[in-house]
């Protein structure tokens, strides 16, 4: 990579967004980067989200959370291929699994289920609505220009929308960091200590990081937390007596057994298979169309409860995407919004999205990791995006690299999302102080505290009853009357002037 670094542009980039390495060799290298820097983010939303949600297809239970994990990364990638030809290969921005709809995506899976069923057709549906979402926000931007959105959505009402979607996620985050995969006891201390190391180690890595470790600090901890994990489960394999095994068997390591291995009478015997290695991912809509005693059917209620839930989110998250891409601009030195254009920007995001959700049911998003990923390295190149984000899918297809994330136990991204939802959470008070938020001002009092107490507070609202029933989440709801306190109260400057 020493030839790359030799030829600096006057904005300081070593290559320019039209640019390629030099080497294959750097190519490569320059992608896993970006890999990295997503990977475990990404697939924590999956692991999160689908924890201990089950589902049946055909006579066999599986944990969906597992099934999820190679169709988020596959969609990273062609989510992220599609961005880039919808801007030109203009902008290199990687596009990942949100953690902004977190919160509505746990919601939306629980909508009109019955014992023991799960809704996941109104996944796709409200990612295909975001999608749209986006496109027409896109559309009256290239006709009207930015200035409503802002007027709609300013900083004191999405800077508290972005701390309570942080928040909402916080018990989450304790819950999983309580419990382990292997004995299912709602409170370990072994896996207390797994995941605060996971927690310990990627500050350390953020803070103190150099070059590649400050890159990669979730992935640092993640492996941190995973050892230690690793080292109370072979403990356990020495101890007879059942109750304290357990306690002591953080880790369940039969999806990597389960790849090379089947039981029979009791025992496991080898059983290596083309699977074992290669294996396509189980797609969110093959799995919900295959319906079952586990999953509820398509209804027509379900198309309603999505617009409830996700689009209100979605204007929240353009507004981080405009965000992000301002930042971006800040390291090319050169203006994004202007070109390729927030219309193009905003559609590639949408297209994005709305595939994503009938791949994996997740939001993408601009990752602002990758985005730290170019200001490190200087390196702007798109091409080097692409190549990335073609690694994305081929992971995807790659099984031991999937079973090993399926081994990663709950208490270890429990460890790693205190910081993440923290991040999410402080994002919006940046957000607020960075655009200068007088709070002071006794509007901006009211505006960020009916935010804050309706989302944290779990304020919801209710339509109908039965299966025709359709609600708004707490975060969407707080997003709303902050909307409607904002358009209603007058900034006191503005009133006197008028006097």
């Amino acid at each position: 990579m020493n030839e790359e670094v030799k030829s600096v542009h006057p904005n300081g980039l070593i290559l320019e967004v039209d640019e390629n390495p030099k080497k294959i060799s750097s190519w490569i290298v320059l992608a896993i980067q970006h890999v990295l820097a997503m990977f475990v983010a990404c697939v924590t939303v999956p692991l999160l989200v689908f924890s201990g949600t089950t589902v049946v297809l055909n006579n066999v239970t599986y944990n969906l959370s597992s099934l999820m994990l190679a169709p988020t990364l596959f969609s990273a990638g062609i989510g992220t291929l599609f961005y880039l030809f919808i801007t030109k290969f203009k902008s290199p921005v990687f596009l990942a699994s949100s953690f902004a709809y977190m919160a509505a995506m746990s919601e939306a899976i629980k909508v009109d289920a019955t014992a023991g069923k799960v809704n996941l057709w109104i996944l796709p549906i409200g990612m295909l609505m975001v999608g749209i979402v986006y496109c027409l926000v896109a559309l009256l931007i290239k006709i009207f220009k930015v200035d409503w959105l802002n007027k709609l959505l300013p900083p004191i009402v999405v800077g508290p929308v972005i701390m309570v979607i942080g928040l909402s996620l916080a018990g989450s985050a304790i819950s999983n960091l309580t419990a382990t995969s292997g004995s299912g006891m709602s409170y370990n201390w072994c896996a207390i200590i797994s995941g605060l190391v996971a927690m310990i180690v990627t500050a350390l890595c953020s803070h103190y990081g150099k070059k590649t470790l400050n890159l990669i600090p979730f992935v640092m901890g993640m492996l941190a937390g995973y050892l230690v994990a690793a080292i109370f489960t072979f403990i356990s394999l020495g101890i007879s007596d059942p109750t304290i095994k357990s306690y002591f068997q953080v880790i369940n390591f039969d999806p990597i057994l389960d790849l090379f291995t089947k039981v029979e009478g009791g025992n496991r015997v080898a059983n290596v298979t083309i699977q074992s290695f290669l294996d396509y991912p189980k797609f969110l809509f093959l799995v919900a169309s295959q319906g079952g005693d586990s999953i509820v059917p398509l209804t027509g209620s379900a198309v309603g409860q999505a617009c409830l839930i996700f689009i209100p989110v979605s204007l929240v998250t353009i507004c981080e995407h405009i965000g992000d891409h301002k930042n971006m601009s800040g390291i090319l030195q050169r203006d994004l919004l202007q070109e390729p254009g927030l219309t193009r920007t905003l559609m590639g995001d949408g297209i994005a999205t709305a595939l994503s959700g009938f791949f994996c049911g997740a939001a993408n998003t601009t990752y602002g990791e990758n985005v730290a990923v170019v200001g490190v390295t200087k390196i702007a190149s798109t091409k080097v995006i692409a190549l990335a984000a073609i690694f994305s899918i081929l992971l995807g297809f790659i099984s031991p690299v999937m079973a090993f994330t399926e081994t990663i136990p709950g208490c270890v991204t429990g460890g790693v999302s205190l910081i993440l939802y923290g991040f999410i959470a402080s994002s919006g008070v940046k957000m607020l102080i960075h655009e200068k938020v007088d709070m002071g001002n006794t509007k901006n009092i009211f505006v960020a505290s009916i935010i804050l107490v309706a989302g944290i507070g779990g304020l919801v609202f209710s339509f109908g009853s039965g299966k025709g029933s359709v609600s708004i989440t707490a975060v969407s709801v707080s997003m709303i009357l902050g909307i409607i306190m904002n358009a209603i109260l007058r900034d006191k400057k503005t009133v006197t002037e008028n006097k």
